[in-house]
């Protein structure tokens, strides 16, 4: 007997019990989304790994470890797109989207990356992201973060996420940082977790986010990035603050927070929870002034998050339940030879703007209402050749087991209001 084919480890299936709760979430979030006048981008699964390299950094996790890459027959090396910003950058770059202009795009699709799967962290995951080119400005950082607020009020999670805010200031200010940072933790190099071992002559800001109580241990008198970020990062980050608070928006100052991509620079954000355990990050993003001019183009300011969807997921049905698929409003019965005109009358009712579930199996009139009970319908229409001789149906309420016969046309009328 052959094996039984399964999913790879890390790709799931979204099961027809869950595509309501995960269309419905969707719906929401880009409801909010238009609001604010943002528009839908599609970009490629599939990009040269340059592109990732450049982008995301070649000293990141990402590229090192986590990448699913292969190479073409033609030689070329690509990698299924293991975040949405630096796709999203070369198609503006290349549509010329991002020069002088100013954009507000979302997207929303699969990611990957080979990391050991987990609760509400698969090879393949979905992610909500937005990016706004061509603005730099606090009032922008400010609004793009009142609009995640929106989300989650929406969404009715907003007390069970914290916004998490710091600045890593310039490009300049963190390799100046980078420098005492690696010059501190080379006295202590075998104190340090490997992962921070192998950081240190990489990515060494990396170390910062290090759950390693032993690392954490070092690092308490390590240099701060606060000591090295100039006076315009703070001023930038001070207004920025103000105008959150302005605004009624809360949020927590964690010195720590420097997010995992080389393209960052001043604001970066975490929306994190304590109800999900060790998987706390729900949202996370910042402002990445650089990447465009970093990718080929010209300098373009940029600003944006990323949303883990499953993880979203996974909170709203931890806090509040998921949501199910709603039953159908009517359950057709078709009484006899009538399957040509239960259509009709499914379709009219349909028309009306009705969940109807039409039983074009047949069967018994017995078995038929057993199935309308199964399926958790208010009520049925029975369909049969004595009552449609006079354009009428028999309509009964499951719930009060209140029957009536009426005309089609006025049932079909009434249920227009």
């Amino acid at each position: 007997m052959s094996k039984t084919l399964k999913s790879l480890r890390g790709f799931n299936d979204v099961l027809p019990q869950d595509t309501y709760f995960w269309n419905q979430t969707l719906k929401t979030l880009e409801q909010v989304l238009d609001q604010y006048c943002f528009n839908e981008i599609k970009v490629p699964y599939l990009e040269s790994t340059s592109l990732f390299a450049r982008g995301v950094g070649e000293a990141t996790d990402i590229v090192e470890k986590e990448m699913f890459s292969f190479t073409t027959n033609d030689g070329e090396s690509v990698s299924l797109r293991p975040e949405g910003t630096a796709g999203t950058m070369r198609a503006c770059i290349e549509h010329g989207l991002s020069y002088n202009q100013e954009q507000r795009l979302y997207y929303f699709g699969p990611m990957f990356r080979y990391e050991r799967p987990q609760k509400g962290r698969y090879r393949q995951f979905h992610q909500l992201g937005v990016e706004v080119l061509g603005i730099r400005s606090a009032a922008l950082d400010a609004e793009v973060l009142i609009m995640l607020q929106q989300m989650w009020q929406a969404l009715g999670i907003d007390e069970y996420v914290t916004l998490e805010l710091n600045t890593i200031g310039s490009a300049e200010n963190r390799a100046d940082f980078g420098k005492a940072l690696v010059a501190y933790l080379e006295s202590y190099k075998d104190q340090l977790d490997a992962d921070s071992q192998r950081r240190l002559g990489s990515n060494p800001l990396r170390i910062l986010d290090s759950k390693d109580e032993r690392t954490q241990k070092v690092l308490e008198n390590a240099p701060t990035l606060e000591d090295f970020i100039s006076e315009e990062s703070k001023a930038y980050f001070a207004e920025l603050q103000q105008i959150l608070t302005a605004n009624g928006i809360k949020f927590v100052v964690n010195p720590k927070l420097v997010r995992g991509l080389d393209y960052y620079n001043d604001t970066v954000f975490e929306w994190t929870t304590t109800r999900l355990g060790a998987q706390a990050t729900v949202c996370g993003g910042g402002r990445y002034d650089r990447l465009v001019e970093i990718l080929g183009g010209h300098s373009t300011p940029g600003f944006g998050f990323g949303l883990g969807y499953e993880r979203l997921l996974l909170l709203i049905e931890e806090v509040k339940g998921r949501l199910t698929t709603p039953n159908a409003d009517i359950f057709i019965i078709n009484d006899g030879d009538v399957a040509a005109k239960g259509l009709q009358v499914a379709s009219a009712l349909r028309a009306a703007g009705l969940r109807v579930l039409n039983n074009t199996a047949g069967g018994k009139l017995k078995k038929q209402f057993t199935k309308a009970d199964k399926s958790g319908a208010r009520c049925v229409v029975i369909v049969n050749e004595d009552t449609l001789a006079n354009d009428i149906i028999v309509f009964k309420d499951l719930a009060t087991g209140h029957q009536e016969v009426v005309a089609i046309d006025d049932f079909v009328a009434k249920c227009k209001v």
